[in-house]
């Protein structure tokens, strides 16, 4: 495994939805919300490519509202898709492919599903895979567990939003690593 450098990372949030916020224990969607807002704001002062996407949003509704901001602070592009592996969509392979990178963050809801399928295929495509514990979620606690077994199991680290963000900086120093500490608190 090597460092994750922001120019050679692609950050993917996967359906963090305003219909399927409420189903997750609000505590544990918090905690994602959070982390997730600290990768996105990495990512934009880092310069880390990102894309989101949305499972089917006419029933499920748009990203949440917090996140909103931060996905368009760093340009990320959102796509609509009714697949379960966000790479199944072509907009978001076209997307990855475009763009190169080495590793790829992948955050979002569900762990089990739509975030275990897409971990599974990015790490079959050859590339290295990292999950933040911190930054996926179910319904249920024990789906969300079992996908974090299944992630090692396709390959793929799991990790925690502040050691990839650390990653990213490389040191401790610079505007970047204040207003991130800032965030961490």
């Amino acid at each position: 495994m090597q460092r994750l450098l922001p120019k050679a990372t692609a950050l993917l949030v996967v359906d963090i939805q305003e219909r399927l916020a409420p189903a997750i224990d609000p505590s544990a969607f918090e905690r994602l919300v959070k982390s997730t807002d600290l990768l996105l704001t990495a990512a934009q002062l880092l310069g880390v490519p990102t894309i989101a996407t949305e499972q089917y949003p006419k029933g499920l509704g748009p990203t949440i509202e917090a996140l909103r901001g931060p996905l368009d602070a760093v340009n990320a592009p959102r796509i609509d898709k009714t697949t379960f592996s966000a790479l199944d969509h072509e907009a978001v392979s076209r997307w990855l492919v475009a763009r190169a990178p080495r590793a790829v963050v992948v955050v979002g809801v569900e762990a089990h599903v739509c975030v275990f399928q897409t971990v599974r295929d990015l790490v079959a495509r050859g590339l290295e895979v990292h999950v933040p514990h911190d930054a996926v979620g179910s319904r249920r606690e024990a789906d969300r567990l079992i996908a974090l077994d299944l992630y090692r199991r396709a390959g793929a680290v799991v990790t925690t939003s502040e050691s990839v963000v650390f990653d990213w900086l490389e040191r401790a120093e610079g505007d970047a690593f204040k207003a991130l500490s800032k965030k961490m608190r």
